[in-house]
């Protein structure tokens, strides 16, 4: 049974949320801030944590970049902002996912359940046998080495780069389809996991920010090209490594 941790201020919600949660199975907690969410995961270990992004003290951004500080465990955002550079920021701390306030509480349970199967599956296959040895999660491309199991880049000048998870995700699905037309839709289901139903502009700032940390001139690219009305083309000539295995 899996222990989820409904971080937000709101009380209502907090309890409309951990009813519900129990309901689908799973073992809901409360949080209303920073203080009490370490003090929840210090007596119980989460399989994942729900955060809202505005919360007394501490805002959800800051305490996302906390959590992924010393652990991979699994986070959604909740939000109120329409913004899309808000979700991104939230996803570049670490987040795994987001929703949007206000939501329905079945489509959060989704969400739910499709991040720790994802979060399951990373893990069985960085600790199976089918994996071998972390030399198996390295990929190489255009002189750059991305490590699977770290989550970094190594850049052709041998400097390391790390990368956000919703970073890296967007590179593992460039790099299992190179120098094809991958649509915003097709990458924003693939790389975040879902299909996005708003907030279009949040794709193209992560490729924005992707770029930037391949160096990849954003005036003219030359790795992540932007094919104007249909998406963008990963223009990688050599890449070698088990990428079917990168998620």
């Amino acid at each position: 049974m899996s222990h989820i941790l409904v971080v937000d201020d709101d009380e209502d919600i907090t309890t409309l949320l951990t009813q519900y949660l129990n309901r689908f199975g799973f073992t809901a907690h409360a949080a209303s801030d920073g203080l009490s969410m370490r003090a929840q995961l210090a007596a119980q270990p989460m399989d994942l944590v729900v955060l809202d992004i505005m919360l007394p003290g501490t805002d959800g951004i800051t305490l996302a970049r906390e959590l992924r500080a010393r652990s991979q465990l699994p986070i959604i955002i909740l939000t109120a902002r329409a913004n899309p550079y808000d979700c991104v920021l939230g996803l570049e701390m670490g987040a795994d996912d987001y929703m949007g306030k206000p939501f329905e509480p079945r489509e959060l349970v989704a969400r739910i359940q499709t991040v720790l199967r994802r979060a399951a599956a990373t893990g069985a296959s960085a600790g199976g046998a089918a994996r071998g040895s972390a030399a198996d999660a390295v990929v190489r491309f255009d002189g750059w080495t991305l490590h699977g199991m770290e989550r970094h880049l190594i850049s052709p000048q041998g400097m390391v780069v790390p990368l956000s998870n919703a970073e890296f995700r967007l590179l593992c699905t460039f790099l299992r389809r190179p120098r094809c037309v991958l649509g915003r839709d097709q990458l924003m289901e693939e790389a975040r996991g879902r299909a996005m139903d708003m907030l279009d502009r949040s794709i193209d700032l992560l490729v924005s920010r992707l770029r930037h940390k391949l160096a990849d001139d954003s005036r003219d690219p030359a790795i992540i090209k932007t094919v104007r009305g249909a998406g963008y083309l990963f223009n990688s000539q050599t890449v070698q490594g088990p990428v079917a295995w990168l998620r």
